[in-house]
């Protein structure tokens, strides 16, 4: 007799467990059709080029295959007789003294520089310049979403889709306890866990209709799109551009060049500063941030020392009150990493939001999270630092190189809880190089010279846990 019921006892139990989980039901609760997702754009269109440039590719070159090295031939001849233009069109900008960040209003050249490489943000704007889409919106005249207004909904939709699933998952669990006599028919889980049922269902509702309001709302907001006219809103708008950004645009790429509003020009081309003069305003206002000189005398005397070396054949006396470039210079240290890490194909991205210098980006922000988060730290290893009598530069050196384990164990923390990895960047920091600045010769810097007593050297750090690391 037990032989027959012990087969059936299990196959009872199963009956009873698949009747209380939950049924998959394809179609929502409330019957309606389920909504879809607007079709996100091609990214790897829209950012096909890395660089505000024109590069153009030679031919693949097959040792066996004769007509390649023909075409290699016939491609090498054109190029050097007809060279095709690398530089298109050479976006203007304007330095502003009060933002220290430069700025770039022309439309075109905006969706330009963000589209090929992720240069600036949008100075109303958290990142990419959607100001005019995101007010055309809000005013009823645009009826497409800005990227934060998409990934807001999208984390609405699964804080939505959680709290069904949880409410799901306690009527399983309710309805087994039941079944197996743990609590009575009328009764709730909540009394064995001591919660509150009400605080439970509050979630679920007030989720209920806050996504209620939000279809009636976007009902009515669609209505109005289509009933109401196209508004003529003027774009307030423009792109903000870092100094570590502009610089490398003007001098590695020459893409870009940085007007000079102080000279009026009556022809359309205007004057353009140089880059080594931009290297001294970025390094004065870096320098003048954290030290109590004037940054307006400062930057007075650059303009007049540049208006003046302009043709000049000998020294002019406003020269001589332009101050000297440290070698530790803030806005040096910070551009080193910059064209360091730009040079090897990566997006550099400011990191003020994660507490650090950069966040480096494989392809940039629209296609995946940034890996790295880099802290830079200068280092005085050089011998002149060491081998100064009076010993002040050698205790400058020693408090700007000194990071206790507080300040790392916070770093670190926050970048693991991000999903980042944390990597310190060690730049070598030079003797004094610009002694001859109060000289003619010396006031226009060799930038390629001045670049190249810096080196960078890098440390990745993770950290360990026991549960993971294993190995």
């Amino acid at each position: 007799m037990s032989a027959t019921v012990q087969p059936d006892q299990p196959a009872a139990a199963s009956e009873a467990r698949s009747e209380s989980l939950p049924q998959h039901n394809p179609e929502p609760a409330s019957g309606a059709s389920r909504k879809l997702r607007p079709k996100r754009p091609n990214y790897n269109e829209i950012h096909a080029k890395p660089l505000p440039l024109d590069v153009y590719a030679l031919p693949a070159f097959v040792p066996h295959n004769p007509i390649s090295v023909l075409r290699l031939v016939t491609s090498l001849i054109s190029q050097s007789l007809w060279p095709p233009k690398s530089h298109r069109v050479v976006h203007k900008a304007y330095y502003s003294a009060e933002t220290k960040s430069i700025h770039v209003t022309d439309p075109a050249s905006i969706r330009a520089l963000w589209e090929q490489g992720f240069w600036g943000k949008g100075s109303l704007s958290r990142s990419e310049p959607q100001w005019l889409v995101a007010e055309k919106r809000r005013r009823g005249a645009q009826a497409s979403k800005t990227s934060t207004e998409v990934t807001q909904s999208r984390r609405e939709e699964r804080r939505q889709f959680k709290l069904e699933r949880a409410k799901a998952q306690r009527e399983a669990i309710e309805q087994q306890l039941r079944q197996e006599g743990k609590i009575v028919s009328d009764a709730s889980i909540d009394k064995l866990v001591g919660s509150d049922p009400e605080d439970t269902s509050k979630s679920v509702e007030a989720a209920g209709a806050s996504t209620t309001t939000k279809t009636t709302n976007g009902t009515v907001a669609q209505a109005e799109t289509k009933a109401s006219l196209e508004i003529d809103l003027p774009d307030l708008e423009h792109l903000q551009l870092t100094p570590e950004e502009a610089f490398f645009l003007t001098y590695v790429l020459g893409a870009m060049e940085v007007i000079n509003v102080d000279i009026q020009t009556s022809s359309n081309d205007s004057q353009h500063y140089p880059s080594w003069y931009l290297l001294r305003v970025f390094c004065a206002h870096a320098s003048s941030s954290g030290d109590s000189t004037d940054p307006e005398g400062i930057l007075t005397h650059l303009r007049t020392a540049h208006n003046m070396s302009n043709g000049a054949t000998r020294m002019d006396p406003a020269i001589s009150c332009v101050p000297s470039i440290a070698p530790d210079n803030p806005f040096l240290l910070k551009y080193v990493v910059f064209h360091h890490f730009r040079s090897l194909g990566w997006v550099v991205r400011p990191g003020v939001k994660f507490a650090v210098d950069y966040l480096l980006y494989i392809r940039g922000p629209a296609f995946t999270h940034a890996e790295f988060a880099i802290m830079i730290i200068p280092s005085y290893s050089a011998p002149y630092w060491n081998e100064q009598a009076d010993g002040q530069s050698q205790d400058r050196a020693a408090e700007k190189e000194r990071r206790d384990w507080w300040w790392f164990h916070r770093v670190n923390r926050v970048q693991t809880q991000v999903m980042k990895t944390l990597m310190l960047v060690y730049v070598e920091v030079p003797e004094p190089w610009d002694m001859r600045c109060a000289e003619l010769d010396g006031f226009k810097l060799d930038i390629g010279s001045v670049l190249k007593k810096y080196t960078v050297r890098e440390f990745v750090f993770k950290r360990w846990s026991p549960s993971r690391n294993r190995d």
